[in-house]
């Protein structure tokens, strides 16, 4: 579970709720119109934009935005490293065994392909493919929830408009002038909130997820091709130490150390 995202979202309505809440005329925030118009209007700009499949995995998208954990691409390196050691000592047919193991779809395909001695520049063509299929998969979640960001604000706006109109047929009573155009900006305020603090902000983290990803997937091919050139498992390990920061590399001894350790 990624433990960031739930503290941004619980951490931000509650403390917008407390500045709303601790004054006077907190019940003006309270408006089932404002948020109908809100919430209606992105969700049916949505799916005229998109195809109704798309817009439902939306739900499962943003799950996985909060309730997904990658791992440390320290883990990641150390757990090759291991397999290419074990590959050099038992042979490449000896990981068969660890693909019932795996809950990695994309690690399970690129063992199972080296097992059954695909070549090496077909394993990385069929790889590749795979990693970019995610991608274009993780970027259309990202796309909807970046159009939703928008969408939000500007329906917010057509409900203050909508609240000035009705505000205006009331004029030949001041008393109710004031209250009026409070309702009427409740329905941009709905719309800069759902927008800032929920679609654009996922929309980032999907980002990010995705960015983790595609490096753990890089890790993997570069991992498997260099496996199958037979390289030792310390080469191995300097390779994939290039791919990721200087501030999370770890020597090959020490990786060595941490297994032993775990």
């Amino acid at each position: 579970m990624d433990v960031a995202t739930l503290i941004g979202i619980i951490s931000g309505f509650l403390l917008l709720g407390l500045s709303i809440f601790t004054q006077e005329g907190w019940q003006f925030f309270l408006n089932l119109p404002a948020l109908m118009i809100v919430l209606g209007g992105t969700l049916s700009a949505t799916l005229i934009h998109y195809p109704l499949g798309d817009v439902l995995k939306v739900i499962k998208v943003a799950k996985n935005a909060v309730m997904h954990k990658i791992k440390p691409v320290q883990e990641v390196v150390e757990y090759w490293v291991d397999l290419a050691r074990k590959a050099r000592q038992e042979g490449i047919l000896s990981l068969e065994q660890i693909t019932e193991t795996m809950d990695d779809d994309f690690s399970r395909r690129g063992v199972q392909l080296m097992v059954d001695k695909v070549d090496n520049e077909i394993v990385n063509e069929i790889l590749r493919k795979e990693m970019a299929y995610i991608e274009e998969r993780h970027e259309l979640g990202q796309k909807i929830f970046k159009s939703m960001g928008g969408y939000a604000p500007a329906f917010g706006m057509a409900g203050t408009l909508i609240g000035l109109i009705q505000m205006l047929q009331k004029l030949s009573d001041p008393t109710k002038i004031g209250a009026g155009m409070a309702v009427a900006l409740v329905t941009t305020l709905y719309g800069v909130i759902f927008s800032n603090m929920i679609f654009i902000p996922l929309a980032g983290k999907l980002e990010t997820r995705t960015q983790e990803e595609m490096l753990t997937k890089e890790i993997i091919i570069n991992a498997i091709n260099s496996i199958q050139a037979g390289d030792n498992p310390r080469l191995l390990n300097e390779k994939l130490m290039t791919l990721i920061a200087p501030s999370q590399r770890l020597d090959y001894d020490q990786a060595g150390e941490m297994n032993v350790a775990a």
